[in-house]
Formats: structure tokens, sequence, C-alpha cells
């Protein structure tokens, strides 16, 4: 399992359908993330396509997410299959997304980067927690906890996937498990 199997701290809440422009509008596909002042300023974008009068998810002055998870309805990250968006919310500190269901290209890019692991929620969570609200989420006892109230929900099983993401990505983890050279 991997070294992370406790993901705690405070959330971001969405609703359904949370699209790739959403979360890094289509514009800034072209900066680089490669190169640090890339990667930090897909950082300081992450969720800039959130409509107008949504609450803040960077801390303006720190660069990034006040929030190190974001939890959603179904189908977050849908649209264009841009790694982008991925790589924003990871450059911004998010650990993870815990959601009901997700856009499969997206899951995907989560995987390959790295960046932000992806579990999904077998309640919704999203009409039951406000921005801000605290939660522990338990990769290897398959759990959510909201910490306030102590109420545990269920996750579906993450199972390797959580070694792959906590390596660093794809091949990241074929290489440190012997798979390429």
């Amino acid at each position: 399992m991997s070294k992370e199997n406790i993901i705690r701290g405070q959330v971001y809440v969405l609703e359904d359908n949370i699209d790739t422009d959403q979360i890094l509008a289509g514009e800034y596909i072209k900066i680089n993330p490669s190169s640090p002042e890339g990667y930090a300023q897909l950082a300081s974008l992450a969720m800039c396509g959130l409509p107008e009068g949504a609450l803040p998810f960077i801390d303006e002055e720190k660069g990034k997410a006040k929030y190190p998870i974001i939890v959603a309805g179904q189908n977050f990250g849908c649209g264009s299959s841009r790694e982008h968006a991925v790589v924003a919310l990871g450059a911004s500190g998010v650990k993870a997304v815990l959601a009901q269901s997700y856009a499969r290209i997206f899951f995907r890019n989560c995987v390959s980067t790295g960046e932000v692991l992806p579990v999904a929620a077998q309640k919704r969570l999203c009409d039951k927690l406000v921005t801000g609200d605290s939660i522990e989420i338990d990769i290897e006892n398959q759990t959510v906890t909201l910490l306030e109230s102590a109420e545990k929900y269920p996750t579906d099983p993450v199972g390797e996937l959580a070694n792959i993401v906590a390596a660093g990505g794809l091949f990241s983890y074929a290489r440190a498990t012997g798979r390429i050279k």
C-alpha cells in the first residue's frame, strides 16, 4: 500500500459534472508544466473556470489551494482529455478528489501523471459536506471519516492505484517496480 494511507484535510465541495474547463480553462494549456515556473503558474490557476461568485479555491498569497481534498458528485473531470487540468490540481496542492464518479479520461490522467488520487465515494458526500469541513480518507480501510461528527462512509477500493500515484505516476511506478528500465 502507498506511503500515504491517510489523506486528511479541509474539503472544497463541488456538485456534478465539473468539467476540465472549470478545473483549468483551455487558454492555459499552452503553459509548460515541466518547468518550475510553468508548474507554479498552473498551481495558481487551478479551478479558475468556476463561475463568478464561487468561493476562492486558491490562496492568493501562497498561489496554492486552500484545500487538499475536493469533494464532488458525479462525472468529475468531464470534458476534454487534457492532462493540464490534473497537473494544475496536483501543483496547487490537491492530494485527492473524492467523487461519486469520474470521467474515464480524467481518472486515467490522475493515475498516469501521479498528481492526484481519485477516490470513488459510495455515498453522495457533496450534499453532506460544505467547503471548509475536514475529512480523513483512509485508503487501506476504504473509508471516509467526517472529522466533526466521526461519521464514516465507504469508498470503492483504490488498490494498486494508490501506489502508482504515490510513485509519481505510471512511468515512475513502472521504473520503481522494475517493469521498465
